[in-house]
C-alpha cells in the first residue's frame, strides 16, 4: 500500500473528513497491517447493537448502511485518488453484519462468523473476485464484501441447521 500515490494522504482523509472517518471504519482502517481484519473487528460492537433489533429492522439498517456505504466509499476513494484502497473498511462492516444476519447470537457464532466472513472476503470465490476486478466506484468497493457476507451467512445458516451445537 505504501507505493500508491494519493491525492490526499489516507490519515488525513480518515481523520479530517466525515465520509473518510466512516469509510475508514472510525479509524480502524488505518491499522498498519490487515486493515480489513481490523475493520471487521471494529464492526462487532455495532453488530452487538444491531442484533437487538427485529430481523426486518436489522435488514433495513444493513441495507441503509450499504446504500450510504456506496457513497462513503466513492467519495473517500475520490479524495484518496485510489479506488478500493485497503483502509476503506466500511464494506467489511456491512459484510460482517450480513454474515451474522438471522444467526442466533452466541460468542462462538460471532467468532465463527468472523472467520467465515474473512475467509470469503480474502479468497473471493466466483463471482466475488470477478466483480471485484470489474466493478468500480463505491458500488464496486461494497459489492464484493456484500457477496462475501451472503456466502458467510449461508455457511452460518447451514452450520446452525445441520451441525447443532457445533461449538
Amino acid at each position: 500500500m505504501s507505493e500508491q500515490k494519493f491525492i490526499t494522504p489516507p490519515k488525513e482523509v480518515a481523520l479530517k473528513t466525515t465520509a473518510g472517518f466512516f469509510a475508514f471504519g472510525f479509524g480502524s482502517g488505518l491499522a498498519p497491517f490487515a486493515p480489513g481484519t481490523f475493520g471487521t473487528i471494529a464492526a462487532i460492537p455495532f453488530y452487538l447493537v444491531l442484533k437487538e433489533f427485529s430481523w426486518p429492522m436489522y435488514a433495513w439498517l444493513v441495507f441503509i448502511a450499504f446504500v450510504v456505504g456506496v457513497k462513503l466509499c466513492n467519495v473517500t476513494g475520490g479524495r484518496l485518488g485510489v479506488h478500493d484502497y485497503g483502509g476503506i473498511v466500511w464494506d467489511e462492516f456491512v459484510g460482517m453484519w450480513i454474515t451474522l444476519f438471522l444467526i442466533p447470537f452466541s460468542w462462538q457464532n460471532l467468532v465463527l462468523g468472523f472467520i467465515v466472513f474473512r475467509f470469503f472476503d480474502i479468497i473471493k470465490p466466483f463471482p466475488i473476485g470477478w466483480l471485484d476486478k470489474r466493478v468500480s466506484g463505491g458500488f464496486g468497493v461494497m459489492i464484493d464484501d456484500v457477496l462475501a457476507g451472503v456466502y458467510g451467512m449461508v455457511v452460518m445458516l447451514l452450520a446452525d441447521k445441520y451441525i447443532p451445537n457445533y461449538f
